[in-house]
Formats: structure tokens, sequence, C-alpha cells
């Protein structure tokens, strides 16, 4: 931590001195050069260092400056825009790798999270995305990311917060494409291989884009997790060690659009996208169990067989309506999802000096397919104001069986187990419409104001645990404020108000069993109710400065435990909901570009209180969390540039339980090669090896930790290629998704 503090106070300090001094610098300069002044001036952003000079009769007519790109764009409105393309971030081997080094945002645990506010939905140009299709985006199409801290009514109201990832458009009158070739190698996670080809094409009205990505090799994932009851009439302790092996049979992503111009306000739009996972490999568990009655110990060896084709496809229409610049969407689509699972499960046991064993099949079969149309109408009165109205429904059906089938060593016969043995349905039917309206009351003060109203209604049906059966319709109304100030050149500010709803995942409603050990299952809840927030900030900009701070009070929000089974020893992992909880957090962020320096810094804390009176949690001290981040990239002119990218989440608590620091320090160098043609990346990725997340709670008298260890350190090695001779864009492809398949996972 001492590491990332300096590192953090060093950018801090230096960027102010070093700015000044290039600020005077310049000004010296400026007033020199002033009597031979150009008749323009223009400054635009490129990977290089160089001044171009246009002579006419010996006078200077233009200069064009290119610096580095900036890194980051702070928004008077709190939000965040991240450049991708030209930057060391262009490397990233996914778009999940690329969040985790976005400043503000946590990868962890398949969720993506915005600091001080919680969960965040993903946007792909403007348009809701599953996250399937979201980690079907190849990274060389991003220009850059948006981290939408307080979102309007004209966003989806599920997720806490929006993060809107921008693809460069295509390109008229020829062709463009890149080919990647990543290489990483992990000690404790082996070699992965990511090939990613993107290629697109226009000439006249036609655009045509098309991409396909294809990962194979090794993954690792280690679970060290004890559960003690220190109880003496009901004393146990196990000790957990669950070990993924993966093996990457088939990872690919695939997809390809086709566009026609009307002209060039008025385009259509049809694409078709997917991917596969299948997925190979072990998990391996062992646990032992002390009690009164003894010392245990249980083996658990899975063979994995799961594969999952996704499958997207988008019929968009959009127009520019007048010559303000009013705009009219209407979209389509329907994603289909299906997945097989065929594992085999070997049982070997230790009781009492007893050996037992025994054989397991689990074999799944789920499908979900959803329907959606949306349209969003847009009308400009003038530069300063405008109306935003929308509406979109969408159509959800799940159906998953499920079968466990056992056999004793001795048999031959595998008979289907009840108890372990289901099947689930369900179907959603989500109406919403929103107002925004965008104006401003004088000069100094603009705002957003809108409210989004959804209705939703459900009927559940499944027969694990006995026949089960939920039918619920509910509305809401999620109104929004943004109200923007501009005191002066160096001071500006926002104050903002939010509502949103987080529903469950399709999945965490399904109450099938997913098997992990003889006494650990994880297991839907058809019970869990949405979860719902009320989201105030306050923010201020001096300068090159970005202050922030901000509180959300949450009702039902939803988390998860570890909770006691059926069987004494026994322990179900359940999504579930608390009574309510409350979260401040306030931050500090810092950029500056220099010619050879880019640097982007943020501090912050936050403190998370959960409250909960149901499941019999022990309350613990609620105790502040810090975070550092610092990214770097020198450029040493035509030659390389290197990045220091390092970021540090401290200790909390939470009332409920603690969560321990986790931290992540990258060092990577890039050289292009053949006029850019040929871009090589090294990188050292977490060389520390301090992203794992553990902490510990106490729930039903059992005292539980865990620690989880990912295959975050690797080196990577990326060769990129880019070819092609296209000049002019005009490709503005969007895309409808909705917030029923970010649930899908």
């Amino acid at each position: 931590m001492r590491f990332l503090i300096f590192i953090f106070i060093y950018c801090l300090i230096f960027s102010s001195i070093e700015i000044k001094a290039q600020s005077v610098k310049n000004r010296d300069k400026s007033h020199v050069e002033e009597d031979k002044l150009l008749e323009k001036t223009t400054f635009s952003e490129s990977a290089t260092d160089s001044i171009i000079k246009k002579q006419d009769h010996n006078q200077l007519n233009e200069v064009v400056i290119k610096s580095q790109p900036s890194l980051v764009k702070y928004g008077t409105n709190g939000n965040i825009d991240v450049n991708v393309n030209g930057t060391v971030l262009a490397t990233s081997s996914s778009v999940s790798e690329l969040l985790s080094r976005v400043p503000n945002v946590v990868v962890a645990d398949g969720e993506i999270s915005v600091l001080g506010k919680g969960e965040a939905i993903i946007y792909l140009n403007g348009i809701l995305i599953n996250y399937e299709r979201f980690a079907a985006i190849p990274v060389s199409q991003i220009q850059k990311i948006e981290v939408i801290s307080n979102p309007s009514s004209r966003y989806d109201a599920e997720g806490k917060a929006v993060i809107n990832i921008i693809t460069k458009q295509n390109l008229e009158g020829g062709m463009t494409g890149t080919a990647n070739q990543h290489v990483s190698v992990s000690k404790f996670g082996g070699t992965s291989y990511n090939t990613l080809l993107d290629f697109s094409y226009s000439k006249g009205k036609f655009s045509f884009i098309t991409n396909y990505g294809l990962q194979l090799g090794r993954n690792r994932e280690l679970l060290y997790t004890t559960r003690t009851r220190p109880n003496p009439d009901e004393y146990m302790k196990s000790e957990l060690t669950t070990d993924w092996k993966r093996r990457f049979n088939n990872y690919s992503n695939f997809g390809i659009g086709l566009q026609y111009s009307f002209s060039p306000d008025n385009y259509i739009s049809l694409a078709y996208s997917g991917n596969v996972n299948d997925l190979g490999g072990t998990v391996e568990s062992r646990n032992s169990i002390d009690d009164n009655s003894g010392s245990s110990f249980y083996a658990t060896d899975i063979d994995k067989n799961d594969v999952l084709l996704n499958q997207f496809v988008n019929l968009n229409y959009n127009m520019i309506t007048d010559t303000k610049g009013s705009t009219l969407f209407i979209g389509s689509q329907y994603s289909n999802y299906n997945q097989t699972i065929r594992d085999f499960i070997e049982e070997n046991s230790v009781v009492e000096e007893i050996n037992e064993e025994r054989y397991l099949k689990n074999n799944v079969g789920s499908r979900i397919n959803i329907i959606a149309v949306q349209a969003d109408y847009s009308k400009k009165i003038d530069e300063k104001t405008k109306v935003e109205i929308g509406a979109k429904f969408s159509h959800a059906t799940i159906k998953s069986e499920t079968d466990f089938l056992i056999a004793n060593v001795d048999d031959t016969d595998y008979e289907l187990d009840d108890d372990l043995s289901s099947d689930f349905e369900y179907n959603e039917k989500i109406a919403a419409a929103y107002l925004n309206y965008v104006g401003s009351l004088n000069e100094k003060v603009n705002f957003s104001l809108g409210a989004r109203a959804e209705n939703t209604s459900y009927n559940l049906f499944t027969n694990a645990n006995g026949i089960q059966k939920f039918e619920k319709s509910y509305g809401n109304f999620f109104p929004n404020l943004l109200v923007n100030f501009n005191f002066s050149e160096d001071w500006k500010g926002h104050f903002s108000y939010v509502s949103r709803i987080s529903r469950p995942r399709y999945q965490a409603l399904n109450p099938y069993v997913i098997y992990q050990d003889s006494f650990t299952t994880i297991e839907g809840n058809p019970n869990l109710l949405p979860e719902k927030t009320h989201a105030f900030e306050i923010g201020a900009m001096y300068k090159k400065f970005d202050f922030k701070i901000g509180y959300t009070y949450k009702i039902d929000p939803i988390s998860a435990a570890a909770l006691r089974g059926d069987t004494p020893n026994s322990y179900v992992l359940r999504a579930l909901n608390l009574e309510k909880g409350h979260a401040f957090f306030t931050s500090l962020s810092r950029s500056f570009n220099l010619k050879w320096w880019n640097s982007t810094n943020t501090i912050s804390m936050s403190l998370t209180k959960s409250v909960d009176n149901f499941y019999a949690y022990e309350f613990s001290p609620v105790t502040p969390q810090v975070y550092l981040y610092s990214n770097n990239t020198f450029t040493i002119p035509k030659l390389f540039k290197l990045q220091l990218l390092a970021w540090y989440l401290g200790e909390r608590g939470y009332g409920l339980g603690s969560d321990n620091s986790r931290s992540t320090v990258t060092l990577g160098i890039e050289r292009n090669f053949f006029k850019d043609a040929l871009k090589l990346n090294f990188s050292a990725n977490d060389i520390f090896h301090k992203f794992m997340v553990s902490g510990d709670y106490n729930v039903g008298q059992t005292q539980i930790y865990y620690h989880r260890t990912y295959t975050s350190n690797y080196f990577k090695l990326t060769a990129t290629y880019s070819f092609g001779d296209s000049k002019k864009t005009t490709y503005k492809k969007s895309e409808i998704e909705q917030s029923e398949n970010n649930r899908a996972r």
C-alpha cells in the first residue's frame, strides 16, 4: 500500500509543478512569436509528438500540434470519459480486462461495479447490452469508455450506474481491419491464447462489419473457505478448498452487421452476433470436517462438460428528423441462450476410517428467449433545450431441467435423485416509458429532469423442494434530477438525485442445484425481491481537480451468504435480500497530459453499512475503505511507450462482515513498426499477485472466512496488425438489448 500511496502523491504534486512550468514556458514562447502570427491554429491529438507547419510566402499559416491522447476526461455532471484508442489500454485481451484498468471501476466475481454507486449495467453506443454481448466486443473496435455515475431516466432503471462503450465508426470508400494475437502465460493459471479479428467495408450506401474471436488454453480459480460453529453443543469446523482448473475447448465470439443508408441522416441496420463457450477441465474439492463425532475427509472431482450458445439478432432504424438535430430510433431484438451441462462427479470420503465412493451425473438443459422492442425520440428545441421520450417492451421466457443421477461404486445403473433434480419455468413481461427534459435556467445553470415508469409482471413454477408457484405484478416510478453549475472558467459543480432498481438475475431465482461438493451446493431463491436505490451526489471541478461526495440508500439490497442446509454439516450458497443499506463516498481525482507523460490519479474513501435482522447475522464494526488509483503512460518519442498501472482497494467493515484489501500493479511496454501498421506490446499483469477477494462474516452461528485467488498474474505478449485504406466515417451502428439480457447470466 505504501508503494501505491507514494505513486499517487508523487503524480499529484509533480503534475502541478510540471504543468505550471509548462504553462509559463508556453506563455513566454507565445509572446516571442506573437508578431509572426498565424491565421489559424488547430490542436489535434495523436500518439506522436510533432509539429506540422505550412508556409505561404515565408509566413506561417497553420500549426497543428499533436500530443499523446489524454486518458481521462472528467465531466461537470460527474461522468468520466476514458480514451482507449491510441492508448496502452487498447492492448487488453478482453473488455473485462480493459474495464478492470479503468478508474473507479472494480471487476470481480463476474460483477462490474462503480465505486460509490454499485453494480453497473453495460451500454454499447448508447444501447443496453447483456454480459455475453459485452464479453464478445473486440477491444480493437473500442474508441472510448463512458462511466456514467448519474444516469438520467433515458437509461434503463436496472443497475446503479452505466458504463457506455463507444466503438469506432466504419469507414467509407474502402476497407479497414485489425488482427490481434494474445499469448498469456501464468505460473498459477497456465497458458491461454486469444485470436481476435475484425473487418469492415463500406461502399456507397452499404456498410458491412464482421468480427471473430477465439480463446484457447487454460485458466484457474482457487477458493479456500472455513466454516466454524464455535458453540460446544454443535461444534463443527470445515476447511474446504475448491480448485477450478478450466480448459477452454472453444471460447469464441462472432458477429456480422449490414447497414443501408437512405441518406446521411436516415439508415437501417441488421446485425447477428453470438458466442460459444465450450468449457472443459476439472473442479477439485477437498473438505476436512471436525465435529463432536470426530474427523472426516471428503474429496470430490468434477469432470466439466459445459456448452453455452448465445445468439442475438438486431434490426434497427435511425433517423435525424430536422435540421436542429432531433433524432428517432426504433429497434428490436431477439435473444436466445442455450446451455447444456453434462458433468461427471466422483466422490470419495473417509468417515471413521471407512472409505466410501459414489458417482454422480449432473445433466442440465436451460433455454432463455427474450424479445424486446424499443422506440426513442429526442426533440431538440434549441442549443440548450431538448425533450426526450421513449418506450420499451420486453418478454422473457426461461425453462430448465436438472437431473441428478447417482450410483454407488459397485453399481452400474444410475438412479434419479428427486431431491437434487428439478424443473423450472419463468415468464416475465416489462413495459416501460420515460420522459426527460434538458434545459437551462440561465447562462450558468442547466439541468436535466426526468422520470421513468416501469410495470413488471411475472409467473414462476418450480418443483424443487415441492411444487412452488409464484405470480406477481408491480409498478415502479423512478424520478431523476441533475443540475450543473458553471460558476466560472475554473469552477464548475453539479448536484444529482437518481433512483434505480436491480432485479434478480434469472438464475438467482431458479432453485436448481449447482453441485460444488458433497456438503456445498449453490441454489437459487425464488423469493428474491428487486433491490431499490436512491442516490444523491454533489460534485465540484476546480481546474484539473475533480471532487465528489455522495450518499446511497438501498431497500432490500441483494446479497449472498452460505446458509446451513438440511443436514448438520451442509451449507447452501444462496442469494438473499438484506433489510437495508447505507453507503457514503467521497473522491478526489487529478489527471494531466504532457508531451511525454500521461497520468490519471484518484483517491477515494467510502463507508458502507448493511443492516439485517432476519438471517441472524452477527453485527460487526463499520470501517471506511480507501481506494487509490494511478495510471501512467510514458512516451519515448520514436522508440516506445511505458505503462505503470497501480490501484489499491483497502479493507472495509460493512456492519455484517468485513472484506480484506486487494491491489494490482501492472507494467507494460509497447512499440509500433512499419508506419504503425504493426504494434507489439509486452506486459506483466498483477506482478505481486495481490488481486484476491477475501473476507469473513458470521451468520446463523457460523463463522465463515473465504479467500478467492484468480489468474490475474501473467505475462502477456500482444501483436496487433492494422490494415485498410478508408478515410471517411459514415457507419453509425446502433443496437438494442435490454436489462433482461443482463439477468440471463
